[in-house]
This record gives structure tokens, C-alpha cells and sequence, in this order.
């Protein structure tokens, strides 16, 4: 229990509360001509003056209530405790300043936990000294306790309704950016192989033969433009003035291009089942990632590879990505990447499962199984 309170009594409170808008001075120009109607229209009010000009001065209390809400609590409760003693012990109040209200409500939604438990007790305190005194009957005591506890209810449900707010978005956030670096690793780290396989290759033949020289230069060239293109799209989701394409830009559709990526490495061959053309976006765009993926490990890390096999089937419940090589070493024998980490968490977000490891006698194989239904 004393844990509770002290968690209570330490609870910060909500950050970057909203200052003054037009609304709040709206609100102030509305009641101060509602105050002097009911000034005007009740003449039976006592000390009618005092109450009208009380009410009044009190208003503006409203402009400030978000950030400094226990400063307007004491102004407020305050004066109800106080200006009653001037008037003889009378009640000085009018039906206007069930404005009041708001500074209730305020102080549970924007104020800290230090602030709501102090500014809780004085409320109490000053209806304790209206009923002593006579100013409260018990009947109306049950209202206006209920009053507060209704708006003090409704500023607690709202503060704690926009954190939670707060974590489902600072969730989708890091889902974004987990996402945003798994594309980045598929598809520019993807090119940026390419370019240096295509470097090197062209390197090497520069002197014999000059012409494949300039054909890796055409092909890094091609490769460097889709990099860029991948990254801009990045970019735009980045942007907040910018819309983001939640469109996958890619598909299985694009699978079969990945077979003519690979002229200076292993011999890449495709073999997609028949029937899979109504695929939901998401899978299909994952099946081409972790192909994608699966490829650039192979070409990176399987040593003395000639073939890479890319095999995807299917049946009623789910889809099956398989990528093989027959080189020697694979992924497991390099340090420090992301690759088989990023696969693993974008199989688990569609409800599928991954798994990497030696073939038996050689080679590498990846086995990707995604149901047909994204959980």
C-alpha cells in the first residue's frame, strides 16, 4: 500500500500539456456576460454584487488551468473559503461558477501526482469548512461531491486513455523503424553487393578484356539507380509531409528478376509452384525479401557456390520459401550481421518461422514457412 502511494504521489505529470487556445478564451468571453445576466435576472441573490464580481474575477483562473493547475485549485477554493467570511458567514456564489468544474477536471488530467493529492485535499478541506459553517446543507453535500468525483473521474480516465495512446504509438514507431531497417538491409545492402561483385569482376577483366569492364560499369550503374530509387522511397515515409506508400514494392512477381542478378556468382534458378498469384501484399512481399535476402548471404558467405535454388510451393494453410547453395560456409560463419535476425522477425510478423543452417554434406539452405493468412 505504501508502495501505491508513493507511486502515486511520484507520477509526473503528462508532458507538453496544450496552452492557451482560442476555445479558452471563447469560454472567457461567453461567461463573463453569463455572470452579469444572472447578476441581472436574480435580484433575489444575496449580496449580488460581490457574488457577480467574484464570479468574474475568478474566470480567468480557466486560462491557466492546464499549466498551473494546483496554483488555480488554491486561487479557487481559496476564495470560496475566504470571500464568504467578508459577506458575514453568507453563501457568495452564483450558478455561473459551475465553470469551476473545469479546474477539477484539469487538475486530475494535467497536473502531477503530487499535485492531484494536494489539490484533492484541499477541496476537501474547503467543503469541510463550508459544511461547519452552515454555507453547505447535506443534501447538496452528496452533489457536489459527486460533481468532483465525476469530473476528478473523467480527468484520471483521459490522462491515462492518452498514454496508452501514447505507447501504441511509440510501438508503431519502433515497429516502423524495425521494419525500415529490414528493408534497408534487403534492399540497399542487396544492391550495394551487386555493385561491388560487378567492381570487382570488372576489375579483374579490365585488361584482358576491356568490354566486360564496361559492362559492369553499365550494370553498377543500373544497380546504383535502383539503390537510390529504394532509399528515396525510404525517405518519403520518413518525411512527416509526406504521405508513406504502405504499398510492399515488391512482390512474388519480381522473384524470378533475382535469377539474372548473379552472372559473377553462383547461378541463381527460380522455381515458383503454380497457383500462388492471389497472395495478400504483405506475403508476398516478404516471400521476395527473404529470397532477396537468402540470395546476398549466398553470394557473400558460400565459398566455391556455382548454384543458388530458390523454391517456393504452397498449399491450403501456408507458403514455403526455400533457398539453397552449394557452396561451402554460409551466414553463420560471418560476424556482426542482421540479415538472419531481420528475416527471422519479418517471418514471425506475418505468423511464420524461419530457419537457417548447413545442409547436410554441403551447402547452405534457408526454409521460410508463412501462412497463407497473416496473423
Amino acid at each position: 500500500m505504501r508502495g501505491l502511494l508513493r507511486s502515486l504521489w511520484d507520477e509526473p505529470p503528462p508532458p507538453d500539456p496544450p496552452r492557451r487556445v482560442w476555445r479558452d478564451w471563447a469560454l472567457v468571453a461567453v461567461l463573463v456576460p453569463v455572470a452579469l445576466i444572472e447578476g441581472a435576472v436574480r435580484p433575489d441573490m444575496p449580496h449580488r454584487v460581490l457574488a457577480v464580481a467574484v464570479t468574474i474575477a475568478l474566470i480567468p483562473t480557466l486560462l491557466w488551468r492546464r499549466t498551473r493547475p494546483l496554483t488555480v485549485i488554491l486561487i479557487v477554493f481559496a476564495s470560496s473559503s475566504v470571500v464568504p467570511l467578508l459577506a458575514g458567514g453568507d453563501n457568495v456564489s452564483t450558478n455561473t461558477q459551475a465553470y469551476l468544474l473545469l479546474v477539477v477536471y484539469a487538475l486530475f488530467r494535467w497536473g502531477s501526482g503530487a499535485q492531484a493529492v494536494t489539490g484533492l485535499g484541499v477541496m476537501l478541506v474547503s467543503v469541510a469548512l463550508s459544511v461547519v459553517s452552515g454555507r453547505l446543507t447535506a443534501p447538496d453535500l452528496g452533489g457536489v461531491l459527486a460533481a468532483m468525483a465525476a469530473c476528478g473521474a473523467s480527468g484520471v480516465a483521459l490522462r491515462y486513455r492518452a498514454r496508452a495512446r501514447t505507447r501504441e504509438i511509440d510501438q508503431v514507431k519502433l515497429l516502423e523503424r524495425e521494419q525500415l531497417a529490414r528493408d534497408l538491409h534487403d534492399t540497399v545492402a542487396h544492391h550495394v553487393s551487386a555493385m561491388a561483385i560487378r567492381a570487382q569482376a570488372g576489375l579483374a577483366t579490365s585488361q584482358s578484356r576491356p568490354e566486360a569492364a564496361a559492362d559492369a560499369l553499365r550494370v553498377i550503374e543500373a544497380e546504383a539507380a535502383r539503390a537510390l530509387d529504394e532509399m528515396r522511397a525510404m525517405v518519403r515515409v520518413l518525411r512527416r509531409d509526406q504521405p508513406a506508400d504502405l504499398t510492399p514494392g515488391r512482390s512474388l512477381a519480381d522473384l524470378r528478376d533475382l535469377a539474372g542478378q548473379s552472372r559473377d556468382g553462383p547461378a541463381v534458378e527460380v522455381e515458383i509452384a503454380p497457383g500462388l498469384e492471389d497472395l495478400p501484399p504483405s506475403l508476398s512481399a516478404a516471400i521476395y525479401r527473404l529470397a532477396q535476402e537468402s540470395i546476398t548471404n549466398a553470394r557473400r558467405h558460400a565459398r566455391h557456390a556455382t548454384r543458388v535454388q530458390v523454391r517456393v510451393t504452397a498449399d491450403d494453410t501456408a507458403v514455403r520459401l526455400h533457398v539453397g547453395d552449394d557452396g561451402d560456409g554460409g551466414p553463420a560463419t560471418s560476424t556482426g550481421g542482421y540479415g538472419l535476425v531481420g528475416m527471422r522477425e519479418r517471418a514471425a510478423l506475418l505468423g511464420g518461422t524461419c530457419e537457417a543452417g548447413p545442409a547436410e554434406g554441403r551447402g547452405w539452405h534457408v526454409t521460410a514457412v508463412l501462412p497463407r493468412v497473416a496473423a
